[in-house]
C-alpha cells in the first residue's frame, strides 16, 4: 500500500496532487454539460456534432505540437501553468455565463471547444513534463499513475454530481462552478516550492530544436510503436462522449442523470486501473499488449449488452483496460526519455493520442448516427485489435531489442547488426553532439 502512494511522500507533488483532483472534479463536469447540451439542446440526438466538439477540442494539439513541446522544455512550467490554466477557468466562466443567459448556440460551444483545445494544446504537455519536476527518480512512474487515478477518480464524482445540477439548476451553473475549480490549481501552484523542483538544462535558443524532438523519436523504436498504439486506440476507441451519451439516449432511451451515471461507473474501472498501474515499480510494453485485448473485448462485449444495467456493468471492464493502456504507455514514453527531450517527446505524444480526435470522433459519431451505438462500439473495439496487431508485429520484427540503464539513467539500444535502429547515423549523430553538449553544461554548472 506504501508503494502504491510512494509519491505523495513529497511536500510539493501532495500540494499540486490536491489542487488537480479539485480541478478534475470540475473539468469531468464541463465535459459532461458540453455533451449533453450539443446532444439535446442544441441538435436532435446527433452523434455526429458531438464528434464535431471534440475534433474542436482536441484538434489544435496536433496542430500546435511543434511550438507546445517547445515552450514544455524551454520556458517555466509552473508559471506557464498559471497562465494557461486561468485561461481555461476564463474560457468555462464565459461559456456559463452563455448558457446562463440563453445567449449560447451550437457555433458558440463549438467557438469554445476550439478554444478551449488551443490553450489546451499548451497545457497539456506542460503539465505531463511538470510531473517529473515535481517527483524525481523511481517515484515518477508511480506519480504518473496517481495522476491518472486522480483524473478518472474525478470521474466517478462530477459526471454524477453534473447529472444532478443539470436537471436542478441547469448546464450553465455547471460551466461556472468548472471556472471556480481552477482556483484549486493555482492556489496549489503557488504554494508549491520551486527551490524543491528538479533542476533541468533549458534549450538555447537555436535553428534545429524543433527537428530534434522527432529526430529523437526516429532513433527510438519502442517509443514509435507506442505512439502507433496509441494513435489507433486514441483516434477509434476513446470516444467515451459518443459511447456513453448516444448508449444512454438512443439505445436506452434515459436522461442526464443515467448519462451522468454512466460516466461515473465506467470511472470505477479507470481509477482500479490507474491504482493498479501505480503499484508496479515500472511500465512494461507487455502490459500494453494485454491491456489493448482486452480494450478490444471489453468494448465488443459491452456492445452486445441488452440493458442498460448489464451496459453499465461491462464500462467497469472497459474503463479498467482503458485506463492500463493509457497509464502504461504514457509511463512508458516519460520514464524512457531523456530529461531534455521530455517535453517535445510528450507535446508529440499527446498531440498523437488527442489529434486524432478530429479525424476518428466524427467518424465514429457518423457510425452511431447510421448504424447505430452499438456498432460505434464495435469501431472501438476493432481499435483494441489493430493496436494489439501492431505490438505483436513489432515484437515479431524486434524480438532481439533489449532495454538497458546505465548509472547515469541513460537508454541505450542493444540491438542486433540485423536490426536497423530507424533514423540512421545522421541522426544518431546529432542526438550524441546534442547530449554531450548537455553534459558539459551539466557539468560546469556543478562544479561551480
Amino acid at each position: 500500500m506504501t508503494a502504491m502512494f510512494s509519491s505523495l511522500s513529497g511536500r510539493n507533488y501532495r500540494i499540486w496532487f490536491s489542487g488537480a483532483l479539485v480541478s478534475n472534479v470540475g473539468t469531468w463536469m464541463q465535459r459532461t454539460a458540453q455533451d449533453w447540451i450539443v446532444l439535446t439542446q442544441f441538435t436532435h440526438d446527433s452523434a455526429v456534432a458531438v464528434g464535431i466538439t471534440m475534433a474542436f477540442q482536441f484538434g489544435p494539439q496536433l496542430v500546435l505540437m511543434p511550438i507546445t513541446g517547445l515552450v514544455a522544455d524551454r520556458f517555466d512550467r509552473r508559471r506557464t501553468l498559471m497562465v494557461t490554466q486561468a485561461l481555461m477557468g476564463a474560457l468555462g466562466l464565459a461559456l456559463g455565463i452563455m448558457v446562463v443567459t440563453g445567449a449560447a448556440s451550437l457555433l458558440s460551444v463549438y467557438g469554445f471547444a476550439l478554444a478551449l483545445g488551443i490553450v489546451a494544446a499548451f497545457d497539456t504537455p506542460v503539465r505531463q513534463a511538470f510531473v517529473s519536476d515535481v517527483v524525481q527518480g523511481e517515484n515518477v512512474a508511480n506519480a504518473v499513475a496517481l495522476n491518472s487515478a486522480s483524473f478518472n477518480g474525478a470521474r466517478l464524482i462530477g459526471p454524477a454530481i453534473a447529472g444532478v445540477l443539470i436537471t436542478a439548476i441547469g448546464s450553465g451553473w455547471v460551466f461556472v462552478i468548472n471556472a471556480a475549480s481552477f482556483l484549486a490549481v493555482l492556489i496549489a501552484l503557488r504554494f508549491v516550492d520551486p527551490a524543491q523542483l528538479a533542476r533541468r538544462i533549458r534549450p538555447k535558443r537555436g535553428k534545429g530544436q524543433i527537428r530534434a524532438g522527432f529526430t529523437y523519436v526516429r532513433t527510438r523504436p519502442d517509443i514509435v510503436v507506442v505512439l502507433c498504439m496509441i494513435f489507433v486506440v486514441g483516434t477509434f476507441g476513446l470516444n467515451f462522449p459518443i459511447f456513453t451519451s448516444t448508449m444512454a439516449r438512443v439505445e436506452f432511451h434515459r436522461g442526464a442523470g443515467e448519462f451522468g451515471l454512466l460516466n461515473s461507473v465506467m470511472a470505477i474501472g479507470s481509477v482500479l486501473g490507474a491504482l493498479l498501474s501505480a503499484r508496479r515499480e515500472r511500465p512494461r510494453l507487455r502490459l500494453l499488449v494485454v491491456a489493448s485485448a482486452g480494450f478490444g473485448l471489453a468494448c465488443a462485449v459491452a456492445a452486445v449488452m441488452p440493458t442498460y444495467a448489464t451496459f453499465a456493468i461491462l464500462l467497469v471492464f472497459v474503463g479498467l483496460s482503458a485506463m492500463t493502456f493509457m497509464t502504461t504507455a504514457n509511463a512508458l514514453v516519460q520514464t524512457t526519455t531523456e530529461p531534455a527531450m521530455r517535453g517535445r517527446v510528450m507535446a508529440l505524444y499527446m498531440a498523437i493520442f488527442a489529434g486524432g480526435t478530429p479525424i476518428g470522433a466524427p467518424i465514429v459519431g457518423a457510425v452511431a448516427d447510421s448504424w447505430g451505438p452499438r456498432w460505434a462500439l464495435g469501431v472501438g473495439a476493432l481499435s483494441g485489435f489493430v493496436a494489439l496487431a501492431i505490438a505483436l508485429v513489432w515484437l515479431s520484427r524486434f524480438q532481439h531489442l533489449r532495454l538497458r540503464y546505465d548509472a547515469d539513467s541513460r537508454l541505450h539500444l542493444a540491438v542486433t547488426s540485423s536490426i536497423p535502429v530507424v533514423g540512421g547515423r545522421r541522426a544518431r549523430a546529432a542526438m550524441q553532439a546534442e547530449f554531450a553538449s548537455e553534459e558539459a553544461v551539466a557539468n560546469r554548472t556543478s562544479s561551480a
